[in-house]
């Protein structure tokens, strides 16, 4: 008996030593899935089957409860002292690790997995992705990269709760418009594909942070994709790019953009994008660096302009105060402005391959320590040896004394001037006790191409006529905590308008004018007078969040001409209210991830299960719909 027990454990131990080169059958693949394995994933919600040379999932993995050696055991262990592993403690599948195989197909059976959060399927060899993927309405994060997919299935576009998806390294030509309904996805990686363009429903990806699309064939860019306002990196590297957005500004969150190896031949207005890290912007075909360009990115830190095509850099370039990295090299740059010597955090000066002739070529092989003291003590020169208190040029001090002046006199007035309207491309006139704006303010905001206007905490009866001057630029309004009772039919003119906060007002209801704000994502109309959701607002049919709560709404619209055509409806806030019944049919509206209800005098759901959370609201609501 002894020497038997002993041949199994020595040919685990030469199998284990020996490398596998063989594609394996479907029952060595079964064999996998051991009973200790299935016990622990049972235990854990967790299993891992990645690098274990599978050509198949092994059938078990869809059912792990229902797997014959647990039955037995669960069944036939007498000897069991505790119930850890009794049916009643078991956990379903909540992250599935498939990846590093050579899986081809997987089974349809993977519907069965409603409760999987997590599942990484990549570097295998899977060519499609089964229907019933879609199933899977739980799941937050999906890794498919390297692979061979060269589409998605209708049904994965249901995965509502996604929030981290990675397509790269595969087969891709275009990408499916239908991303527009991941409204959740936060990062997205389609790096590595043949994509040409983009479906121009991207911009509805408004909680996306990061979007990487390097090394594809991109042409151009949809406009919305500065709808992104939450996008904090966007890699664009390697593609085909003649031109980015011509504004940048809404990108208002971006930190690090990579746009390396395009053909782009003139940088964008990045008013706006005050968060801006790093510009990485490198073998492209750019001739010249604006003023305006240094003027309006305050926080920039690294800036990549090798192998272009520039010739001279502006004085402004001083103004780029945070910058401790900049590279210039090869380009046709032939003098460097003296202004460069009072970047007092700049480490990092790369100028090699220019026609550069001001400096001596074995000063800029020392390095940027020497250049830049070359660059201070030739401005010192002709400066009579006076230096500023940055070190900078007299012309530089001379630019920099008016920014000053406007900044005194910002600070005692009531409305902003232009150019600090132009730094933020918003207009904020907030507190101020204010009944009316003169028109001359938002002709002082076109000029300034406002797109952000915050007027709220005054005691305006009607928002101000003159706000129709940026009619077209108008993506972000806000007249909260205000007297009004209205809004005026001038409204319809805002045709880009995403934003709308009309909270803390004496509405009873919203005009018709409304309802065509077609771009609208979020409306608030908290703390009003509304007696029911305005018949207009059911017209909003890209509205993502509506805010209603402390009003006196009686009753909710759940059906298709309601609520139900708001197909994009992610946040609905009824709170406060005087709603005496929840139709079960808000149930179905599967897009809802935050539902507020407190405070209304309905008896069902009862105040435990509005606790628990939209989920189990959701839930109950389904379970009373009559069959």
């Amino acid at each position: 008996m002894k020497a038997r027990s002993q041949i199994p454990r020595s040919r685990i131990r030469e199998q284990a030593l020996n490398p596998v080169f063989h594609f394996q059958d479907k029952n060595e693949d079964n064999q996998i899935l051991t009973r200790a394995r299935i016990k622990q994933a049972l235990k854990s919600g967790v299993l891992n089957l990645s690098g274990k040379g599978l050509a198949s999932v092994p059938e078990k993995v869809w059912n792990l409860s229902d797997s014959d050696e647990n039955e037995k055991e669960v069944r036939y262990d007498l000897n069991r002292t505790n119930d850890e592993e009794s049916w009643w403690n078991q956990k379903s599948l909540t992250s599935l690790d498939l990846s590093s195989n050579t899986l081809t197909t997987i089974s349809e059976n993977i519907q069965n997995l409603a409760d999987l959060t997590v599942l990484n399927l990549q570097d295998n060899a899977l060519t499609s992705l089964p229907s019933g993927i879609g199933a899977l309405t739980r799941l937050t994060k999906l890794t498919v990269s390297r692979n061979k997919l060269t589409e998605l299935p209708d049904s994965f576009f249901q995965l509502k709760e996604l929030k981290h998806l990675n397509l790269s390294h595969n087969e891709f030509a275009e990408m499916n418009p239908n991303i527009s309904d991941l409204i959740m996805l936060e990062t997205l990686d389609v790096s590595f594909n043949s994509i040409n363009s983009l479906p121009g429903g991207v911009g509805f990806l408004v909680r996306l942070q990061q979007l990487t699309l390097n090394n594809n064939h991109l042409t151009e860019l949809p406009n919305d994709i500065v709808n992104l306002r939450k996008l904090q990196k966007l890699d664009l590297s390697k593609n085909d790019l003649k031109l980015l957005p011509p504004v940048m500004g809404e990108l208002r969150r971006l930190e690090c953009l990579y746009v390396q190896h395009n053909d782009v031949e003139e940088l964008p207005d990045f008013t706006g994008c005050e968060a801006l890290k790093e510009l990485h912007i490198s073998n492209n075909f750019i001739k010249t660096l604006p003023a305006d360009f240094c003027e309006n990115l305050p926080q920039l830190k690294v800036l990549d302009l090798r192998d272009n095509k520039i010739e001279q850099l502006p004085d402004e370039i001083a103004l780029l105060a945070s910058l401790t990295r900049l590279d210039l090299s090869n380009n046709t740059i032939s003098s460097l402005p003296s202004s460069l010597s009072t970047l007092a955090h700049l480490v990092s000066l790369q100028v090699e391959g220019n026609p550069i002739r001001s400096i001596r070529r074995d000063i800029i092989q020392c390095g940027t320590q020497r250049i830049l003291k070359t660059l201070r003590e030739r401005d010192g020169t002709k400066a009579g040896g006076t230096v500023g208190s940055r070190g900078g040029s007299g012309s530089l001090e001379g630019s920099a004394s008016p920014t000053k002046v406007k900044n005194s006199i910002f600070s005692e007035s009531t409305f902003p001037d232009v150019y600090q309207m132009r730094k933020g491309r918003a207009l904020i006139v907030c507190s101020k006790g204010l009944i009316d704006i003169p028109e001359a303010v938002f002709l002082d905001a076109l000029e300034a191409s406002v797109y952000n206007v915050d007027i709220s905490k005054n005691r305006l009866t009607q928002v101000p006529s003159g706000i129709t001057h940026l009619a077209s630029l108008l993506t972000e309004l806000n007249v909260g905590f205000n007297l009004l009772q209205t809004v005026p039919a001038f409204f319809s003119q805002f045709e880009k308008i995403s934003y709308l906060n009309l909270s803390n007002n004496q509405m009873t209801d919203l005009p018709e004018v409304v309802g065509l704000l077609v771009t609208l994502r979020e409306l608030n109309v908290v703390n009003n007078q509304l007696k029911r959701i305005p018949e207009c607002v059911y017209e909003l049919r890209g509205l993502e969040i509506f805010l209603a709560s402390g009003n006196q709404i009686e009753e909710i619209d759940a059906s298709e001409s309601g609520l139900g055509a708001l197909k994009r409806l992610a946040t609905l806030d009824l709170a406060n209210n005087n709603i005496k019944q929840v139709p079960p049919i808000l149930g179905t509206l599967k897009n809802i991830t935050t539902l507020e209800l407190i405070g209304n005098s309905f008896r069902q759901p009862r105040h435990q299960i509005l606790e628990k959370g939209t989920e189990s609201i959701m839930s109950y609501l389904r379970d009373r719909i009559p069959q």
